[in-house]
């Protein structure tokens, strides 16, 4: 898949940079609500326990991801948190997915548009951006966890799509719909995954200019800034990366 190499690395990178960020605090806080709304008892739903994973991970005391789950369940009162997804063309036609976690849609919106609008990006409102995409569930080990051959055997036996070898990490691809299955997985062996979550990888990406490629990074660093935004994928890469 064009660009899926190179992406993953830096999404794995992005990770473990935003997990030292005291921002990133806030969307990890928001991913357990969201979660929450599928359940609050993580035995009974595999996205939350992998949220609360992360979220402990990150050092949050308990009791706020005790009231991030009781505001996911309604037990809190308050206007629920709710998941949306924005599609956008930016800078040289780069088509851009922004996936949101808000209690206030207007709000949001107005501010996101706002952001788009410096940006030099727009809204698209035709469904189009999301046919460059496909939704892919990745869970990452670092290399030193296991061997990619035990870690492969595993991952077949749990009905995982695909296992890559990537620098530093080991990448196992699934169906969006058995993302947590095989992660709890993978836990019950004994492996403990970095991080799992599910993607917007693109079908394919297109070569920018070293000026939209700039612009693009700037408005891509903004977006994911907003504490509203939970991810951010664009299908680009500049002409130097092109020419590597």
């Amino acid at each position: 898949m064009s660009g899926h190499n190179r992406w993953s690395k830096i999404k794995h990178q992005k990770a473990a940079s935003d997990a030292k960020k005291s921002k990133g605090w806030t969307k990890l806080i928001k991913e357990v609500t969201v979660a929450a709304r599928g359940g609050g008892d993580p035995n009974g739903n595999p996205r939350l326990r992998n949220a609360m994973d992360k979220a402990r991970d990150s050092n949050i005391p308990n009791d706020t991801i005790d009231r991030a789950i009781k505001k996911g369940t309604g037990e809190l009162g308050g206007e629920a948190m709710e998941e949306l997804v924005y599609q956008a063309y930016g800078p040289g036609g780069v088509a851009i997915i922004i996936e949101l976690a808000t209690d206030n849609r207007n709000r949001t919106a107005g501010e996101l548009r706002k952001i788009l609008e410096r940006g030099n990006a727009k809204i698209d409102s035709s469904g189009s951006v999301l046919h460059k995409f496909k939704r892919r569930g990745q869970i990452i080990f670092e290399a030193t966890q296991a061997s990619e051959d035990a870690i492969t055997e595993i991952a077949l036996d749990l009905g995982a799509d695909d296992v890559r070898a990537e620098g530093e990490v080991v990448v196992v691809l699934t169906e969006p719909s058995t993302l947590y299955v095989v992660r709890e997985g993978f836990v019950k062996k004994g492996l403990k995954p970095v991080d799992a979550e599910v993607l917007m990888i693109p079908e394919m990406t297109v070569n920018v200019s070293a000026k939209d490629s700039e612009s693009l990074g700037k408005l891509i660093t903004i977006l994911e800034e907003h504490d509203d935004v939970t991810n951010v994928y664009a299908n680009y890469e500049s002409a130097e990366e092109a020419g590597e």
